[in-house]
């Protein structure tokens, strides 16, 4: 088969500039073939390269006394204590869900699970947090139920238990949805694997699925915008097969307790090209492929398409060959494919044969380490004026708008078609805050939470940055477990536009700040730009995934407001009304400042928490809706009413951070109140649960009533 000739249609079609295809003549002297256009297309593709954002992303705190392994690897891994650690990462699949909601969302968890069962993890909780455009689009319900059952068809077929997530809408998503995935695992501390290969003339081995057709060029899709040929795009989308990574998983696990793997890589974006790359750059050695070894599902496939192909479920291993039998039987047993199809060389090469014709010959140090790095013009994001007309309503109408919108609703439509309980682990299920697992043998519980409020990073990018890490540090305090550290997911739109940039940059300060001052180190993460149709951009949305611990010994605050219980605010309420879920939702209006994130405060509220977990009963940071939406939820998951003292617009869905209500008995209250003063923490009696109603000030409704509509209006918004 004759390559095509190297024109600048094909060059621009592989989404390199002029510049960059200079660069690639100056590299190696020569045009490139078809097949080598194709590889520095996947390796310096924004998917795989980071070029816009590595200035940016090193700036981030990723060491800490508790990491075990930072960026750089297939998902970071924190130290849990008693010889164990937890190995987890957060990934988009934006692109491929919003032109194929099914595969691309069913894909996404695929992929991030094969990134912590290769470093020797098994998975035992996953996440995701979708975004959505507005509910009346005539595309929203199609993505919305097509993303949820491919989460679900792959999540509950492989086997485990989603814990937790967040779905939002707006019509910044219209164009593109986010499906931001999270997953994490259980390793022992000394029984860790990595990618770097080692050793010369190692045989480079292929594992699991056959390779076919389906996401030639997925990762140069998804460093794109969309236009109007967005229905092209389609046979970029992989194809996922649950019981196949579950078979790859265990097979994979049950092989690395044999002394065989050298190293290993899951094989992601960018397919056999990425995985090679990167382990031969790690271990500073050149890799030699031949791909007439590469098992394949398709006839007559190129070695453009060999390369290039995101099928699903496969790994590549640098094997030790004294154990070569001991390997291929263990994958021969679990019905995998196990191909050994070519060695690590001495030399700097990345050679790629095909019945014995060369195909590529690049030097692979520099294909790997030499992707354009830009530092991206960008303006800081201007201030937003103060809120200046703030609204006054009847409260229960306000909680009505809230809860009666898809965004607050209770999302039991959502989280009821994934299984939470697979494994039996699971200490809470979603849906009242963080999810919580406990370490399987032991009295020690994991806890996971995602979050994000995209208005506040578009109003201010860097104190929504800050406010993102906040919220994850208060959403795993509330259930009384430590904040260990984070993964990011940056979803923004079209980089080379100078303001999209400041968002990234202006984000960036406040994430790398706040994680910083809660000792919530990055070790792990994702960026996903060019999130734009039309030149529409979605609203930023730098996802945080955060991983906290319940030592042994330590119990966690699960337990549901009771008739009698006293509610208790830890925080200070100035009323901070601007960008606010009430602005949004009853008024239409996305104005105003964010609100300011006192990191001091956070930590100092956070730690009081935690020390006195026995004495409260249950608890739940105040984010979007303040007081109200707090109260009211407590309320809801407890069944038992509720009467706040306050009554004024701004006390009650005021979004001022670092708090929590906290529910307790009064003789807790009390002491909590007592042991406040003493360690210097605003605290203040708000109310009480008692009968039937929901009363803010002299507005109330039947918790019933309220209950019904927080409970339909998600399935009826979507209908």
């Amino acid at each position: 088969m004759q390559e095509p000739a190297i024109t600048s249609e094909l060059i621009e079609s592989h989404g390199l500039s002029p510049d960059e295809y200079e660069r690639i003549l100056e590299i190696m002297g020569r045009e490139p073939t078809y097949t080598e256009l194709g590889i520095f297309s996947a390796m310096w593709n924004e998917h795989c390269s980071y070029k816009s954002s590595k200035k940016w992303l090193r700036t981030l705190p990723t060491e800490g006394p508790q990491v075990i392994c930072g960026p750089g690897e297939n998902a970071g891994i924190v130290d849990i204590g008693d010889g164990q650690c937890v190995v987890f990462k957060m990934e988009s699949h934006n692109h491929p869900s919003y032109i194929e909601p099914y595969q691309g969302a069913a894909t996404g968890v695929g992929g991030i699970l094969r990134d912590v069962f290769t470093m020797g993890a098994r998975p035992i909780a996953s996440m995701n947090s979708l975004s959505f455009g507005e509910p009346a689009h005539h595309k929203t319900t199609q993505l919305v139920n097509g993303v949820v059952e491919g989460v679900g068809g792959y999540g509950n077929c492989f086997g485990v238990p989603c814990v937790g997530g967040e779905v939002r809408f707006h019509p910044a998503y219209n164009g593109n949805c986010l499906v931001n995935a999270f997953a994490a695992g259980l390793a022992d501390s000394d029984k860790i694997f990595y990618s770097a290969a080692s050793g010369i003339g190692m045989p480079v081995v292929y594992l699991g699925a056959k390779t076919g057709r389906d996401g030639v060029g997925g990762a140069t899709m998804a460093s794109a915008e969309f236009d109007d040929t967005i229905e092209e795009k389609r046979p970029t989308v992989q194809v996922g097969d649950p019981f196949t990574e579950k078979r790859l998983m265990e097979a994979t696990l049950e092989l690395m307790g044999t002394g065989a793997v050298i190293s290993i890589q899951d094989m992601g974006a960018a397919g056999l090209t990425c995985s090679a790359v990167e382990m031969g750059d790690k271990g500073k050695l050149g890799v030699k492929l031949n791909l007439e070894d590469v098992p394949q599902r398709e006839e007559n496939m190129t070695a453009y398409e060999m390369m290039l192909s995101e099928s699903q479920e496969r790994m590549l291993m640098v094997l030790n060959p004294e154990l070569e039998a001991e390997a291929r039987a263990v994958f021969v047993k679990w019905d995998l494919d196990f191909a050994i199809v070519g060695e690590t060389i001495a030399e700097d090469r990345f050679l790629i044969l095909h019945n014995g014709e060369v195909k590529a010959d690049l030097p692979l140090a520099t294909l790997a380490g030499s992707a354009p790095e830009y530092d991206r013009p960008w303006v800081p994001t201007p201030a937003a004026a103060p809120l200046t007309d703030a609204p006054e309503v009847d409260p229960i109408e306000g909680l009505k708008a809230l809860i009666s919108s898809p965004n607050y609703a209770a999302k039991q439509w959502v989280y009821e078609q994934y299984d939470t309980t697979v494994m039996g682990d699971t200490t809470r299920r979603p849906g009242a805050g963080s999810g919580l697992i406990r370490v399987h043998g032991t009295d020690k519980k994991l806890a996971f939470t995602s979050d994000v409020t995209p208005r506040y990073v578009k109003a201010n990018p860097v104190e929504g940055g800050k406010q993102a890490v906040a919220e994850a540090y208060r959403n795993l305090t509330a259930v009384g477990a430590k904040p260990l550290a984070t993964t990011d997911n940056l979803n923004f739109g079209n980089p080379e536009k100078p303001e999209i940039m400041g968002q990234f940059v202006g984000a960036l300060e406040g994430i790398g700040a706040a994680v910083a001052a809660l000792d919530m180190p990055i070790v792990s993460g994702n960026v996903s730009l060019y999130n734009e149709t039309d030149g529409q951009g979605i609203l930023p949305t730098p996802t945080i995934g955060a991983v906290g611990l319940v030592e042994a010994g330590e119990e966690p605050i699960i337990g549901e407001a009771r008739d009698g219980h006293i509610a208790l605010l830890v925080g200070e309420t100035a009323g901070h009304l601007g960008q606010s879920a009430l602005l949004a939702e009853q008024f239409n209006r996305e104005d105003g400042d964010a609100p300011q994130v006192d990191l001091a405060t956070e930590k100092l509220n956070g730690e009081f928490i935690r020390a006195n977990r026995e004495l409260i009963k249950a608890c739940t940071d105040l984010s979007d809706g303040g007081l109200a939406l707090a109260a009211f939820e407590m309320a809801e998951e407890g069944g038992v009413g509720v009467q706040i003292d306050a009554s004024s617009t701004a006390e009650l869905f005021g979004e001022d951070q670092a708090r929590y209500l906290v529910a307790c008995n009064f003789d807790q209250a009390e002491a909590l109140l007592l042991e406040a003063g003493q360690a210097g923490v605003a605290i203040a009696t708000v109310g009480r649960f008692t009968g039937d109603a929901v009363r803010f000030g002299a507005s109330e409704a039947s918790l019933e009533e309220l209950a019904s509509i927080y409970r339909s209006s998600f399935a009826a918004s979507i209908a």
